[in-house]
């Protein structure tokens, strides 16, 4: 039932994402796909990683189908460590979310990759630490010198 449920929210979420798409403005000049091609790309991404969710869900209904007609009994998943951990980061992109303009790019974006690479990765928190640092610390200055995007600082002085 969980994955009809992912499924709907897929197609409504690909739907919501095609109408903002639409209400980008297009200009006349400049790039001929315009700022509506990557968003679009995304969104046909988005649909056709519900259309593979469709056909698991398809696949997986004929086989509980068949085991039923054999007479075995199917259980219902157990939680184990993998859900948990699913739920956990799900919710640590929340908090990263949330603390992504107080903190500035560079806290918030370092701290969420340091945690989710010692879930990965245990045991390697030189490697880990300098990873999350650099990645984040590079990140933005590249956006924000060479491609001029503008990044929140939060509480750092630069």
């Amino acid at each position: 039932m969980a994955d009809r449920i992912i499924l709907a929210c897929t197609v409504v979420l690909a739907g919501v994402y095609f109408w903002a798409t639409a209400q980008i403005p297009t200009l006349e000049l400049g790039d001929p796909l315009g700022p509506k091609a990557f968003p679009r790309m995304l969104g046909v991404g988005l649909l056709l990683g519900a259309v593979m969710l469709l056909v698991e869900i398809i696949r997986n209904s004929a086989k509980a189908r068949l085991s039923a007609d054999k007479g075995e009994v199917s259980d219902e998943p157990k939680w184990d460590k993998h859900h948990w951990l699913v739920v956990a980061i799900a919710v640590w992109t929340a908090v990263y979310i949330i603390a992504f303009e107080p903190l500035g790019f560079i806290l918030s974006t370092a701290s969420y990759l340091l945690a989710l690479t010692v879930a990965f990765n245990r045991k390697r928190w030189l490697m880990n630490m300098l990873t999350s640092v650099l990645f984040a610390v590079i990140s933005y200055f590249m956006f924000t010198k060479l491609l001029g995007v503008n990044l929140p600082p939060g509480i750092l002085p630069f």
